[in-house]
């Protein structure tokens, strides 16, 4: 049995409140029953089960779940004050992840879109359990994501940082942008002190990754053998046929000129090769 504790507007850090008049929605009258007899909520019994605290599902943006525990519950006018921790031992579970499992859960699709608080008669352990992902190797270099963590409308471009792709890299910010998705390039970010983890993060958390091998750059290339590695769709585009590495040469690949006309060509393989990828 557990807690599932939905917020529109995410948790703060280890103390919050909640809309009382949300609490036991998408809850069997018989657990209604159990917890709030007589009328009354019984914050002492609730407290004793794990709770799964949850954001609203809403856009693009990647929302996730984190395991824990109530330490303390009050009224407080409309609202309940809680006090609470997370499981240090579980990491944060998206919530993508958790409706592939909703059936186990017990949870119906709008619960995912609606605040409340719900009381759910599964064991959340067990079931986590046995969807548990094996833990990422991580790299001695720089780190990964552990679980992954893939945003779905993301594609990131691996390109030499020169004036001359300029028009390249705004070719592959409009092309994306026709299907919804967002470009990035490393340059765009500066997350951490060390560049190499910055592109790392960025090409771990993409569904989609463009490496322009013009010039045989020797860090797109590093990059593309780490997307590569992290089982992400790759697509490799290039002004020069000869500057796709002999490892390579089986794969399919855009070649392109870096003019008007060749631009408009370049973006239109792209949308075809984008169009596949996304099964549209």
């Amino acid at each position: 049995m557990f807690n599932l504790i939905v917020k529109g507007r995410g948790w703060a850090n280890n103390r919050d409140s909640f809309l009382s008049s949300r609490i036991f929605e998408y809850t069997s009258d018989s657990l209604v029953e159990r917890f709030k007899p007589n009328g009354q909520l019984d914050f002492n019994s609730l407290m004793n089960l794990p709770t799964l605290f949850m954001e609203e599902s809403w856009g693009s943006e990647l929302k996730s779940a984190r395991v824990g525990t109530i330490v303390r519950a009050s009224i407080s006018g409309e609202d309940i004050a809680l006090e609470y921790y997370y499981d240090p031992d579980i990491t944060p579970i998206s919530n993508s992840e958790l409706e592939a499992i909703s059936n186990e859960l017990d949870m119906v699709d709008f619960e995912f879109h609606r605040t409340h608080w719900a009381v759910k008669d599964q064991d959340i352990f067990r079931i986590l359990l046995r969807h548990a992902q094996p833990r990422r190797n991580q790299p001695k270099v720089f780190s990964l994501n552990d679980p992954e963590q893939i945003e779905n409308v993301l594609v990131s471009a691996m390109m030499p940082f020169s004036p001359q792709f300029d028009n390249v890299h705004q070719t592959l910010i409009e092309v994306s942008e026709q299907f919804n998705l967002r470009c990035r390039r490393a340059d765009d970010i500066w997350e951490n002190p060390a560049v190499i983890q910055d592109v790392v993060s960025l090409i771990d958390k993409s569904r989609i990754v463009i490496c322009d091998c013009t010039g045989r750059n020797a860090n797109v290339f590093y990059e593309a053998g780490i997307a590569h590695t992290l089982g992400r769709e790759v697509i490799l585009i290039t002004q020069s046929k000869t500057d796709i590495p002999f490892d390579l040469r089986h794969l399919r690949y855009v070649y392109y000129l870096n003019n008007g006309e060749g631009l408009q060509e370049l973006r239109s393989k792209l949308e075809k090769r984008i169009s596949s990828l996304l099964g549209i």
